[in-house]
């Protein structure tokens, strides 16, 4: 069986052997790009080119300066290269990555690229590779950044982490699939060619482990899951006459899917302030000086598993479809495996159907995945063109090709519009057979039919109401009026509940007639906790006519006196959420209830000795490695959050979960790039980050956000040339000084 390699000894040498390499070198002057970095008061970058390529290139410098290890992690991991570094732990990684053909795909979409797009993909890999030569900074394993890269990483953050989660939910395990066709790696691997290896699968797929997967496919109700935040109001709700539009993405802050704040602006027009990741060309979600959106995933199915049947004739297996037996592809990939101090090449077994790649083997059974657009192009230029459209017409246009597949959009804009799409690429399926599960792959009644366009999805534009939400929640209830309806749309299409945030965003946006700018802001980092006026009455209740421990009896008081709102010096706050944790959510009687409370009151008191605690105290934020994979520690510095689980319905969402040996609990994500936007004549932005914009722990930018973030204090996020000057704490060229 496969050895364990310990990954987190790896990312702190890999580190270690980063920080060593970085020593100063001889600047490295690009004379082909004509771009100057400045930098805020806060170190967020806004970098000003005469094109939009050397804006690009600016971009990607200030990236290289502020975590070069991320850019390079996120490219091997996107080039299916991850083993090289981190050893056995990562091959099956890589082994989906070939699998997928994410390398191919991606260089194939860069060869058919428009020239703008190729430009700025260009700039992007020659700027980190300067700034590596410029610094003398040692790749680990990568020789260089090539421009495919950014695209290879789309596919690797959209389609290998985030639709195969679905295939996950319908019984797909990887490792299944990867040890059937590769047999033991440590070992003599066995011939995935040899006959004896394709079995003749039943022709029924339902069976026991359908069943299992069915369980886990159920969607989850409103107090689960973690997500995103926007809302919109429009003119008529503004005080100002300004459309309003909060974007608040809650993402990780650690790991590959980190954001990164940067503002881009070139003589050629290009003017766009928001939020990417490392290894990204350019801000995918914010606002430019006419518009801008807040993109929060939905749950649109995407993603279907194929129970594939086949028989085999020595090395040329066959699996059928209607009446047909057809020839699947199979190849072979080699990869390279670090053991220790030696690297290992290691050769890689794949197969895919007319479905999708091969991904699973349960039962005798090849499960292949399809996932929409897997071989498609567009994610990035789709994203370009949102970033340069100036009008509601231009957005629509831009975001037509639904080829940026999946993601609720929210946007406003100067001209007053608000607009809500449930953007998705939806095949259209035979809306008789149940898609939650896996389904005959030799059945031609399961192919897809195309794909639904944008005008068949659920949408509103400018509704009575003045406002629109979505909090990762159904679309049928983003407004007080106007809505789509259900019955409009097939079965398959936005089957998303409620969530405990929408809730509590439709009872702010419906608090009052207008708000100005200022309220907003403030409104934005709302600690009231919606999930608790169902709960905590459902606490109340049960202890009504029960027998409770004084203890109980106490905290029962605690909860009965709450406002509902987290607070640093809040113990009700500490008490829900481990009651929550602790089997609250999951109830389903009065016994049940009590007993969560009693497990919360004995956890607390076996962490800290009692359980008024305050919610301050417990509830912190600590920057640890860029991997995320660094532990936390009670003994080292950490910040107090207002901030609770997304479960819980506050805007302010902080993922943070209790630790094995530690009393305090830290969070690995929530809330991330913080934005709030008015649109007028001259529009004004504020924003907010985690930590700070380095992840270099001697950067006077590593923590000086966290206080701000922690207490919805924002900082203005400039967008027009003579403010970012204005406000400028450093200027530069790359490969020079800042003065």
């Amino acid at each position: 069986m496969f050895r364990q390699a310990c990954w987190r000894w790896v990312g702190v040498v890999s580190l270690a052997l980063w920080l060593a390499a970085s020593v100063a070198a001889a600047p490295v002057i690009p004379a082909s790009y004509e771009v100057t970095i400045r930098r805020d008061a806060f170190g967020v970058p806004h970098s000003h080119g005469a094109t939009d390529a050397d804006a690009a290139y600016g971009y990607a410098w200030a990236q290289a300066e502020d975590n070069f290890w991320q850019i390079e992690e996120n490219f091997l991991r996107a080039s299916g290269r991850a083993a090289e570094v981190h050893g056995e732990t990562a091959l099956l990684d890589d082994w989906v990555n070939h699998s997928m053909r994410v390398v191919a795909l991606a260089q194939d979409e860069y060869a058919g690229a428009d020239s703008s797009l190729r430009a700025i993909l260009d700039a992007y890999a020659a700027a980190v590779n300067d700034w590596a030569a410029s610094t003398g900074t040692a790749f680990r394993a990568l020789d260089r950044v090539e421009p495919w890269h950014p695209l290879a990483l789309i596919r690797y953050l959209y389609f290998q982490r985030g639709f195969l989660g679905a295939a996950r939910l319908q019984g797909v395990e990887y490792r299944e699939a990867f040890e059937f066709l590769n047999g033991e790696v440590d070992g003599a691997a066995a011939d995935p060619r040899d006959s004896t290896r394709y079995l003749a699968l039943a022709t029924d797929p339902r069976d026991d482990w359908l069943a299992a997967a069915a369980d886990s496919a159920v969607w989850p109700d409103r107090h689960g899951g973690q997500g995103s935040n926007s809302w919109a109001v429009s003119p008529a709700r503004s005080a100002s006459g300004n459309a309003l539009l909060f974007i608040n993405p809650h993402l990780p802050h650690f790991g590959p899917a980190q954001v990164y704040e940067a503002h881009l602006s070139s003589d050629a027009g290009w003017n766009f302030t928001g939020y990417g990741r490392f290894g990204f060309p350019m801000p995918y979600v914010g606002h430019n000086p006419d518009l801008g959106w807040a993109s929060t995933d939905n749950a649109a199915d995407l993603t279907d598993v194929y129970v594939e049947h086949f028989v085999g004739v020595g090395s040329a297996p066959k699996y059928r479809w209607g009446q047909e037996w057809l020839d699947p592809d199979k190849w072979s990939s080699t990869v390279r495996v670090r053991r220790g101090d030696r690297l290992d090449e290691v050769e890689l077994h794949h197969l895919a159907t007319r479905h999708g790649p091969v991904l699973g083997h349960r039962n005798d059974r090849m499960l292949s995945v399809r996932m929409a657009k897997l071989d498609g192009h567009g994610w990035l230029a789709q994203w370009y063109a949102m970033g340069k459209a100036r009008s509601l017409d231009e957005f629509r246009a831009a975001v037509q090709p639904l080829d940026m597949l999946f993601g609720n959009y929210l946007y406003a804009d100067r001209a007053g519009n608000i607009f809500y799409v449930y953007n998705a690429a939806i095949p259209m399926r035979e809306e008789s057979l149940d898609w939650t599960l896996p389904v005959d792959g030799s059945d031609p009644a399961t192919d897809w039919r195309g794909y639904h366009s944008m005008s068949e999805l659920p949408q509103l534009l400018n509704p009575a109401a003045g406002w629109i939400q979505n909090c990762n929640s159904t679309p049928f209830l983003s407004s007080a009026s106007d809505n789509p309806l259900p019955a409009d749309f097939p079965s398959y299409m936005a089957r998303e509940p409620d969530t405990a945030r929408a809730m509590g965003a439709r009872a702010i946006l419906s608090s009052r007639a207008t708000f100005d700018f200022e309220e907003w802001t403030r409104l934005s980092y709302d600690t009231r906790m919606a999930a608790a006026d169902e709960l905590v009455p459902r606490i109340l209740d049960a202890a009504t006519a029960a027998s409770l421990s004084t203890d109980a009896e106490d905290a029962v008081e605690v909860l009965r006196a709450w406002n509902r709102r987290a607070a640093l010096d809040s113990v009700a706050t500490t008490l829900f959420v481990t009651w929550g944790e602790q089997g609250g959510l999951q109830a389903g009687d009065a016994m049940a209830t009590l007993a969560a409370l009693e497990m919360a009151i004995e956890v607390l008191q076996a962490d800290w000795g009692n359980w008024r605690v305050a919610w301050g105290e417990i509830n912190r934020a600590q920057r640890v490695h860029s991997s995320g994979d660094e532990p936390f520690d009670d003994s080292r510095p950490s910040h107090p959050v207002v901030g609770v689980p997304s479960w819980a319905g506050a805007s302010f969402t902080f993922w943070s979960a209790p630790r094995e040996g530690l009393g305090r609990r830290y969070a690995t994500g929530g809330n991330s790039y913080v934005s709030v936007v008015e649109f007028g004549e001259r529009v004004r932005g504020r924003s907010l980050m985690p930590f700070g914009q380095s992840a270099d722990p001697a950067s006077p930018h590593h923590l000086d956000q966290i206080a701000r973030y922690a207490n919805g204090f924002y900082r203005s996020a400039w967008l027009y040339l003579d403010d970012v000057k204005a406000h400028a704490a450093q200027e530069y060229r790359p490969g020079h000084e800042p003065s």
